[in-house]
């Protein structure tokens, strides 16, 4: 997966933009997998892991009127961690994640694997679904590949 994160890196230099994160099921794991470029401080601003929804609330700017009503695992609040990400750490995209990883956690409507990823940028605020099959472990690290995936997608729909 190495090679995903350093086109990242390649495509974001480039275009002269800046990504941030906002972490929750994956735990810091995106953050941990893009800053392993080198060089990788020339765009990576930072990122933050919101865990709870205090965290969320207090840092992010995600609503709690939003969790009340939806849930943390919600497509809602992906795009409110993403765009309030944004904001927070002045970057240019940001790429969020919230999931239930397992073995627990999982609640009527929402099974483990259930994640949702946020992308926020100049161009709006997205999210996207995943249902994942794996362990602990390997649901972590699937979340973490698709939000890379996806924001090598977005970068090369820029032209």
């Amino acid at each position: 997966m190495a090679a995903i994160q350093s086109e990242i890196g390649d495509l974001l230099r480039r275009r002269g933009l800046t990504l941030g994160a906002v972490e929750s099921a994956t735990g810091g794991l995106i953050s941990h997998l893009v800053t392993g470029v080198p060089g990788s401080s020339d765009y990576f601003k930072g990122s933050v892991t919101a865990y709870s929804n205090e965290i969320k609330i207090k840092l992010i700017g995600v609503r709690l009127t939003t969790l009340k009503k939806y849930g943390a695992v919600s497509p809602q609040v992906a795009e409110e961690m993403a765009s309030g990400g944004r904001a927070a750490l002045s970057v240019d995209i940001c790429i969020s994640d919230t999931g239930v990883a397992g073995p627990g956690g999982a609640t009527p409507g929402k099974p483990v694997g259930l994640f949702y990823l946020g992308l926020a940028s100049k161009d709006g605020v997205f999210h996207r679904r995943l249902g994942l099959t794996g362990t602990r472990a390997q649901n972590k690290k699937s979340a973490a590949a698709a939000a890379l995936a996806w924001l090598k997608e977005y970068l090369l729909s820029l032209g």
